[in-house]
């Protein structure tokens, strides 16, 4: 079902391109942001662009990279002046901590707060928390416990309490089912498309490389056995295994194993739904599909305590698979509360937008509650196939 899905955003019969795309093509800047006491230090591997307005601090799922923002920047950055940073979380991308095996909520927003000090000391500017999955539970919990001050505005992107905490059960399953590792960066990306990981290819292409990493084993052991990590940047090397290499190969392999940070999951979701409920700031969450709503996000969501969009069924990778969906999104809510400006070539639009939100204001129903039951029938075409979660 996930090759029919591919199939059909893609000209059956074309030879596609999936070679790996540099992080330039979207961020400005890549950086490591050095944290802690001189002798004993983390560092985090961030990506920035964009030099006026606020500040979009992304925050990306469970066993992804900030690079899962990177078709989403370009995006957002078309549509409204902005700033963003993507960080690689702990034990995720590039990023190198002294317990990488530390997963806690504490520990986590504890991070952020430290990256962003690091980079803005005490003067950051407008800060909106943005996160996708675990990355929207941790910017949650950042918010919640008003670890930067500068906080305006919260998104959290495809993570309710109540559906990440029924599906938890089924992500070992997910992670045993798919490959150890692959002979190219190039088959690593077809596999995330044609297994329905990311649908979108060009996201693929930019965010798998933060996902894997050319490893070398030697040839007469399998896989499992000891690896050692390569340094090279991906761009310069060859994606085909060196067989005259007799003593060893190269493979890819994932960065995290997700499977290790199993007694965290619970408390990444536990009580997240009334903690967003409770932030008093301006909220947005984005769904990919009414099915994951929860009753306490149902009954603050009537009670109109945040903005809710529900994106038609597109996967749990939202931002990868629908970057303009999401954006288009999250410039509304910036726009609406006027956290930024709007591009020029965009005002028109957004005036357009503004005098639809006008109408649904004075709509008797919120445009939640009437975008919650128009997507009722789509979601009940497409959910089963949508209810396939990859990492949290």
């Amino acid at each position: 079902m996930w090759e029919e899905s591919f199939d059909t955003e893609h000209e059956v019969g074309c030879k596609l391109d999936y070679s790996p795309v540099s992080w330039r093509e979207y961020f400005d800047q890549m950086e490591d942001v050095s944290v802690g006491p001189a002798d004993s230090r983390d560092v985090f591997r961030i990506y920035k662009a964009g030099n006026d307005g606020p500040l979009l601090v992304l925050l990306h799922g469970g066993g992804h990279s900030a690079l899962s923002w990177a078709v989403f920047t370009t995006a957002i950055a078309s549509r409204v002046t902005c700033r963003v940073l993507a960080m690689d979380l702990r034990g995720h991308g590039d990023t190198l901590v002294r317990q990488s095996d530390d997963f806690s909520t504490q520990t986590m927003s504890s991070d952020i707060a430290n990256v962003i000090g690091a980079c803005y000391s005490e003067t950051p500017p407008p800060i909106v928390l943005i996160g996708h999955g675990v990355g929207g539970a941790i910017a949650v919990h950042t918010a919640s416990n008003m670890l930067l001050p500068t906080t305006v505005g919260l998104v959290a992107i495809d993570v309710v309490e109540g559906s990440a905490t029924e599906a938890l059960h089924s992500i070992q399953n997910f992670l045993k089912g798919r490959p150890k590792s692959f002979k190219s960066m190039d088959h690593a990306i077809e596999w995330s498309v044609k297994s329905g990981q990311i649908r979108n290819l060009e996201a693929a292409r930019v965010s798998m490389v933060g996902q894997i990493k050319r490893c070398e084993v030697e040839v007469a052991s399998p896989v499992t056995d000891v690896v050692v990590e390569s340094n090279e940047e991906f761009y310069d090397q060859k994606y085909v295994n060196d067989k005259e290499n007799a003593a060893s190969e190269s493979v890819y392999m994932w960065r995290i194993d997700l499977s290790k940070s199993e007694k965290y999951w619970d408390g990444w979701f536990r009580g997240t739904s009334n903690l967003f409920l409770a932030c008093n700031l301006p909220k947005l969450l984005l769904l990919a599909g009414i099915d994951r709503l929860d009753r306490d996000l149902t009954i603050g969501q009537m009670q109109g305590k945040f903005m809710m969009q529900v994106l038609p069924p597109c996967g749990h990778a939202v931002q990868e698979n629908k970057p303009d969906k999401v954006a288009e999104a999250v410039a509304s809510f910036l726009l609406r509360h006027k956290f930024a400006e709007a591009r020029r070539e965009t005002r028109s639009r957004q005036n357009s937008l503004l005098s639809c939100d006008e109408e649904q204001r004075s709509s008797p129903f919120p445009l939640c509650s009437r975008l919650m039951y128009s997507s009722t029938a789509e979601a009940g075409r497409k959910g089963r196939r949508d209810r396939v979660r990859g990492p949290v």
